[in-house]
């Protein structure tokens, strides 16, 4: 923590050198300075960057909680295969990698989808725990290696982001055992329910928090009860991306709530993340206070895919080019003002 301060300190030192006023630039500083003590440098340069999607199928998609089949999971991720989901573009206007994952789809593999299969999707969390502790904890190393992999090859910054029909409904309960919410209090129309759907969504995440009897002091077993392959994996990435020094940049609700599993697994880890943008759901305003993140956009976005965390890579971008290209006073014969 005081190498991160000090950190912190240098690099405003630098940016207060630049040709502006002090502080002009307003968030992007702060961005700029958050990164860097990430980094563990006043000049961490540009960062490569990597969206990482996590997929798998959820057994409450059973309850009628999602607007959308489950078949829809399987039939993304060859959408993602080749190139045409929303996350696809973005990710390639942004510069960055994609790396797409089966945690656990029904159905059989995508060619193109890198396979870390645990199961053919979770079990019902409304009937008992949607998954083992030693399936969460399989996917939770899976996702620390890859954000070791991604370290080795250089990239600076890993985007998260997330698919699987039903996701939802375990981001809510997730969310509402940690925080002690009640379900009404975190669960929204997701990818479009009606009022009808709302309130089996509900009901199914207000069910799972009773038949599992969760515990918010046992992390690991309330995502067990309550969570996805995809989000434990998630979870086990932002803790993995922590340890590298990686900018871990947060997408949407799934991915809040795997980040504030990931929090309390391992406290501390939340200091790497960055918040991307703030969804509609009404669940994700609550999980971002509970992590301290500030979201850098709120432009009403709810589709998932990682897709806000790629758009604001460019800010991200900026953030860096202007503490690494930008003149100093000194360098380009600029009168100080000291303003």
């Amino acid at each position: 923590m005081p190498e991160a301060v000090a950190v912190a300190a240098s690099t405003q030192a630098a940016l207060d050198a630049k040709t502006k006023p002090r502080g002009s630039l307003g968030r992007l500083e702060d961005l700029a300075v958050h990164i860097a003590a990430i980094r563990g440098t006043p000049a961490p340069g540009r960062l490569p960057a990597a969206v990482v999607v996590a997929a798998a199928d959820h057994g409450v998609a059973a309850r009628g909680v999602s607007a959308y089949p489950q078949e829809v999971t399987a039939q993304m991720l060859a959408n993602f295969a080749a190139g045409g989901a929303a996350i696809c573009v973005l990710a390639r206007l942004a510069g960055a990698e994609l790396h797409v994952f089966d945690l656990g789809v029904a159905g059989p593999p995508v060619p193109g989808v890198r396979d870390l299969r645990i199961a053919p999707g979770t079990r019902d969390l409304t009937e008992g725990p949607a998954m083992t502790r030693a399936q969460a904890g399989q996917c939770l190393a899976a996702g620390a290696a890859v954000a070791a992999e991604l370290a080795d090859k250089g990239i600076g910054i890993v985007a998260l982001g997330e698919m699987g029909i039903g996701n939802t409904t375990s981001a809510s309960a997730l969310a509402a055992a940690f925080l002690g919410a009640e379900p009404e209090a975190v669960c929204g129309p997701g990818t479009g329910l009606d009022a009808a759907g709302l309130e089996r969504k509900i009901a199914a995440v207000r069910r799972g928090l009773e038949v599992n009897a969760v515990d918010a002091n046992d992390p690991r077993g309330v995502l067990a009860a309550l969570g996805g392959f995809e989000i434990a994996f998630l979870a086990g990435l932002a803790q993995g991306g922590a340890e590298h020094r990686l900018v871990v940049l947060l997408d949407g609700f799934i991915t809040g709530a795997a980040a504030l599993t990931a929090e309390r697994i391992r406290p501390g880890t939340s200091a790497s993340m960055v918040a991307a943008h703030r969804s509609p759901e009404p669940g994700h305003a609550l999980v971002l206070e509970a992590l301290g993140l500030d979201p850098l956009l709120d432009l009403g976005l709810r589709l998932g895919e990682g897709s806000g965390a790629a758009l604001s890579l460019p800010i991200l971008h900026a953030a860096l080019a202007i503490l690494d290209e930008m003149a100093t006073f000194d360098s380009a014969g600029v009168t100080d003002a000291g303003g």
